[in-house]
């Protein structure tokens, strides 16, 4: 794939999940805080889970693209493992429920509206991180995933990974918001 369309993708991709958010803030309290039962994330829960994920892949990011000497090149080749994982977040018809690490599961914090406007501040971020790759290698730039400092992927890869895990809780906010009969 052309790197210069995947990064244009991955930047509309983050601009349909900052808008999806920004109606939100819109939600009252109750609303974003109810949960179907004990174990299940409310709506900032879900917000906050991607927050912690933030926390850990933008700084890195930005820091692997601040002392790269690698230029960027006119197409993206996913790697196996990437492109493996990056597709195994997407949401699927049947949902797909993946163990949460402990240290990314908000489940029973104590969480207002802040977390909603970490998580656009992220996003914006990511734009500009986006932005900022076209000068650089998508295929040599390689981030260390969450789980693993051993394993790490390619540039592109790791955004397609952070994006579509945005996708998916996004999609998992869908389904309690029709539970709760909410737009």
């Amino acid at each position: 794939m052309q790197s210069e369309n995947l990064i244009h993708s991955l930047i509309e991709q983050t601009r349909q999940i900052i808008n999806q958010v920004e109606k939100l803030k819109n939600y009252d309290l109750n609303t974003l805080t109810w949960r179907e039962n004990k174990t299940s994330w409310n709506i900032l829960e879900c917000i906050e889970h991607l927050n912690l994920y933030g926390d850990f892949y933008l700084p890195e990011i930005e820091r692997k693209i601040k002392n790269s000497t690698a230029y960027s090149e006119a197409e993206f080749k996913s790697g196996f493992l990437g492109g493996y994982f990056a597709k195994s977040m997407l949401p699927k018809e049947k949902l797909n429920k993946m163990k949460t690490f402990k240290d990314k599961n908000p489940l029973h914090a104590k969480l207002d509206k802040s977390v909603l406007g970490k998580f656009i501040n992220q996003q914006i971020n990511l734009i500009d991180l986006l932005n900022q790759s076209r000068n650089v290698s998508l295929n040599k730039i390689k981030i260390a995933i969450s789980i693993s400092s051993l394993i790490r992927l390619k540039l592109g890869d790791t955004y397609q990974f952070y994006i579509n895990h945005n996708i998916r809780h996004l999609n998992q906010i869908d389904r309690i918001k029709a539970l709760t009969k909410k737009d």
